[in-house]
């Protein structure tokens, strides 16, 4: 028996044998529309179990061929009328096509990647043998036929095989460059700008550490073995400045002071605590938020006041609405202080937190 890819690879063999639509009920039953005659397009796929895209692919590039055995596209008032007399939605599109019983035929003999149409194709040739040599007659033989035959059917395979392969391979080509395409669009770009970030933010993570052990060393410089004698021996000018050294190593930035030191009270016993700014240094916390310090520098057998608190309070809060509120001294502060800056949210750094903070230990508020 002739091979099945004779039908697939030839027209003139197709021609032969197009009349015989029989063989289509013979392997599972053709549904048609209510005419008898026409099936669609969705019609067609769901009788060779293939998907509508296959069925569409093979029309377009198969077309002179299938228009040559009743493939048809109706349009305009021919397909209103169409409507009318047929079981097609009438809200179906503004063209339908149409295969009749010849042209699903012409279609079973194309299709290669369908089990039913393979299946129609065995029965074609099966049909066309039975009808050349009839039952009890024997075929004439021929050696040269015969082998002319088989050569052909090996040539049919071997052919098919080959092209499959080329375009296995026409794919895989085709998948790897544009796979490589993408990732030289979008990823190798992605991983360009990593490596340079990354690089950069080393560099500024190396810079920020050589500036902070700077600020170490000189803080401990500025630190004797005598700890807090050393900062009672301060001038309030070198007490601020210790204190924003000491906020700009626990990661504050912008530091800077505000003149808001009051030169006294005239009654001999020197700055008064809370002049007219209650301020002495403004900046922001490693996280951004406003940062407002008031350095109370007094001497340590002295006590901080209430209304010293409520002053900087009121300028810290409602002037500069600040986040965090530092009060700072080397003295301590008297029990109605401690709870006017608990009760507004000031930290009240007194002389023992002072002299930890000194030390090296960060300041739970700035952390």
């Amino acid at each position: 028996m002739v091979h099945e890819g004779v039908l697939l690879e030839s027209p003139t063999m197709r021609a032969s044998i197009a009349d015989r639509t029989e063989a289509l009920d013979k392997v599972k039953a053709l549904s048609l529309l209510s005419d008898g005659t026409h099936v669609t397009t969705s019609m067609v796929a769901h009788y060779f179990e293939v998907g509508l895209k296959t069925i569409k692919s093979l029309i377009h590039d198969h077309r002179a061929e299938l228009e040559g055995n009743g493939y048809r596209v109706l349009t305009g008032t021919e397909l209103g009328s169409f409507k009318e007399l047929s079981s097609v939605d009438k809200h179906a599109g503004r063209h339908l096509a149409l295969f009749t019983r010849r042209t699903v035929l012409n279609v079973a003999m194309l299709l290669r990647d369908s089990v039913v149409a393979a299946q129609v194709r065995h029965y074609l040739l099966d049909a066309e043998a039975r009808h050349r040599f009839p039952q009890g007659s024997r075929p004439v033989e021929n050696s040269v036929v015969h082998n002319l035959v088989e050569w052909l059917d090996e040539r049919i395979e071997r052919s098919v095989a080959e092209q499959l392969a080329q375009y296995d391979t026409r794919m895989a080509r085709v998948a790897e460059d544009s796979v490589r395409a993408v990732l030289a669009q979008t990823v190798v770009p992605l991983l360009n700008h990593a490596v340079r970030a990354d690089g950069e933010q080393r560099r500024e993570m190396s810079e920020i550490r050589r500036e902070l052990a700077r600020i170490d060393r000189a803080l401990r410089a500025r630190m004797p073995a005598n700890g807090m004698t050393a900062v009672d021996a301060m001038t309030p000018r070198e007490f601020e400045d210790h204190v924003a050294g000491l906020c700009r190593r626990d990661g504050c930035v912008g530091v800077t002071g505000c003149d808001a030191r009051d030169p006294g009270d005239g009654d001999g016993h020197g700055p008064r605590l809370g002049g007219a700014g209650s301020t002495d240094l403004l900046g922001r916390a490693a996280d951004g938020r406003t940062l407002v310090v008031r350095c109370g520098h007094i001497a340590p057998y002295r006590k901080v006041e209430s209304e010293d608190v409520r002053r900087f309070v009121g300028m810290a809060k409602d002037e500069y609405e600040a986040d965090v509120a530092l009060f700072v001294t080397a003295a301590t502060f008297t029990s109605a202080a401690l709870d006017l800056a608990v009760r507004h949210g000031v930290t009240a750094v007194h002389r023992r937190l002072l002299e930890a903070w000194s030390g090296g230990a960060t300041l739970h508020v700035l952390r």
